[in-house]
């Protein structure tokens, strides 16, 4: 972990209350995709904390949606603007265990992690699929990103309204792949562990009060014990989670 003053490149709307942030500044804190960010702002008491995209050595993009005062606040920061940043948070994704065909899933603002890890792989010589669920055509975000990178790529929205009509479980059982990588609403991943053919990584969101392991604020049932999501996670290896069937 590492505090980090970052200064705002652009600020952009992509889709329906969905904004890219491009971020400069040290991201010798990161190491892996599926790490996140902590950001203070102004007149709020905690830390706001967000997956990181992807990352060089000059910076970082984010991408964030627009759920509540915080983010509105981050929504209106224009280039220039200066981010009290915790960076390098978390455990990301091992892409080590990936095999040769990869899967990666992301639902809505879990998109985000999953282009810094599909690139990674692909970088390694992995031929990713990727699947992107959303509720319509409007919250539709990185389809061709995903695809300028070799990623095969496929699209479920609820409503039927681009792609196939459903949830990303819709479509993961006609697809042939050697381990899975999520980043989603919890949801997603309880209908997932019900089909899903392989190992896999989870990357969970969660409300956090500190974002480095003082409180047991955001945890998750495990194999062993409660593990806080925002120092043993984010990301935790499908077979060790044990999930409260609902």
């Amino acid at each position: 972990m590492k505090q980090v003053i970052y200064t705002v490149k652009s600020n952009d709307k992509i889709a329906a209350d969905v904004y890219r942030m491009s971020l400069a500044g040290d991201t010798s804190a990161l190491s892996t995709p599926g790490q996140f960010i902590n950001i203070r702002l102004s007149g709020f008491y905690l830390r706001r904390p967000i997956s990181v995209c992807d990352y060089d050595s000059d910076g970082m993009v984010i991408i964030y949606k627009v759920v509540g005062g915080g983010t509105e606040v981050m929504s209106r920061l224009a280039p220039g603007a200066q981010l009290d940043t915790l960076s390098g948070l978390g455990n990301g994704f091992d892409s080590s265990k990936s095999g040769d065909k990869p899967l990666l899933v992301g639902g809505g603002v879990g998109v985000p992690p999953m282009y810094g890890l599909c690139r990674r792989l692909a970088a390694e010589g992995k031929k990713p699929t990727v699947v992107l669920g959303f509720n319509s055509y409007g919250d539709v975000f990185y389809e061709q990103e995903f695809k300028e990178l070799g990623a095969d790529v496929r699209v479920a929205t609820a409503d039927g309204s681009c792609g196939a009509k459903g949830f990303v479980t819709d479509v993961i059982g006609g697809l042939d792949y050697s381990f899975f990588y999520a980043c989603g609403p919890e949801p997603m991943f309880r209908a997932m562990s019900r089909v899903m053919k392989t190992g896999g990584q989870y990357s969970f969101e969660e409300r956090m009060g500190c974002g480095f392991g003082a409180c047991m604020g955001c945890s998750c049932k495990t194999l062993a014990g409660n593990k806080r999501i925002c120092r043993e996670g984010p990301v935790m290896n499908s077979e060790e989670i044990i999930w409260d069937r609902k």
